[in-house]
């Protein structure tokens, strides 16, 4: 999404124009005769007028203004946070390739070095991808890419994904899902689901608990929750963590990988696929509830029970 100037610039334009007019009239006024014809109050009263208007659109500018400044505070963060996510992976590689060249080393060694410097270009490769995801988001699907995706598949296939990315057991995830036919692009419903538990995984507790659960509403539309047992986001930033380049605390000190693109994603697809999400707490727990509402239909018993979700390829392509 590029940033526009069209806006700021016209606003700028007209404000000097009218600022110009109002000079000119009220030095008119001044030459005049001193006695008040009607000339003198249709002055004053167009005078008057573009007087506000100048100062509405002193306000309009100054808004604009500070959006732009958190627009730039918020890119320079993902600059740094993009930043170390390159350097650290490359770094690692590079004292890897290095020792292998260098020494001797056992076939164990070899073998988690090996292992090691995998995980370093899957997480250049999730990096990667998820940028190019965020820059795809303003193309809008096409028809032909729209296909019936059974939700209760893809939920167990993210599930999977997940457990595996952060060598975890299957049973950490517990589901409680309902078949469901959801029509939409099948990787926009994974994208969505796939941050969502992937940041409940990472954002959790010491020992990372998440609860997924799926419903039908009596409007047509599924209900996910996807439910974690870490710190809780404050309510006053949880409007907040949509925004593009988002992330809570600053980057110097926190200790979880990300772009502040994963959840900007989420809330897009879930808004283009004319649905909604909320975050809220879990009242007396510890932890975040994440609810996204999706227009639905019931999965027939065929449907319920032939896998409609591929396998994802890329189990690190979804990052705060």
């Amino acid at each position: 999404m590029r940033t526009s100037y069209g806006w700021p610039i016209t606003l700028a334009v007209v404000m000097i124009v009218l600022v110009v007019t109002l000079i000119v009239g009220w030095v008119a006024l001044t030459v005049r005769e001193t006695e008040k014809s009607a000339a003198f109050w249709v002055l004053l009263l167009v005078g008057t007028l573009f007087l506000v208007l100048v100062l509405v659109g002193v306000v309009l500018y100054l808004l604009i203004s500070i959006k732009g400044i958190r627009l730039n505070q918020r890119q320079s963060n993902f600059m740094d946070s993009v930043s170390h996510e390159l350097k650290s992976p490359i770094a690692s590689l590079k004292l890897y390739l290095q020792t292998l060249a260098r020494r001797s080393v056992t076939e164990q060694q070899q073998a988690n070095f090996y292992r090691f410097m995998l995980d370093d270009v899957e997480r250049l490769d999730s990096l990667i991808n998820h940028m190019l995801d965020a820059a795809r988001l303003d193309q809008q699907p096409v028809e032909t890419d729209i296909a019936d995706v059974e939700l209760s598949a893809v939920l167990r296939s993210c599930a999977e994904t997940a457990c595996l990315r952060y060598h975890l057991p299957i049973e950490t995830i517990r589901l409680d899902v309902t078949p469901a036919i959801l029509r939409a692009r099948p990787i926009d419903i994974e994208m969505v689901f796939r941050n969502l538990i992937d940041n409940a995984i990472k954002y959790g507790g010491v020992e990372p608990v998440v609860e997924v659960d799926s419903k039908f509403e009596g409007d047509g539309s599924v209900v996910t929750h996807i439910i974690d047992n870490g710190r809780g986001i404050p309510a006053k930033l949880r409007r907040k963590i949509f925004g593009r380049f988002v992330r809570l605390g600053s980057e110097l000190e926190r200790s979880q990988s990300g772009t502040g693109l994963g959840l900007f994603i989420v809330r897009t697809l879930v808004k283009r696929l004319h649905g909604k999400i909320t975050v809220r707490d879990r009242g007396n727990q510890p932890g975040t509830v994440f609810e996204v509402q999706l227009p639905a239909r019931q999965a027939s018993a065929e449907e319920a029970k032939e896998p409609s979700a591929p396998p994802i390829a890329d189990p690190q392509d979804a990052v705060r």
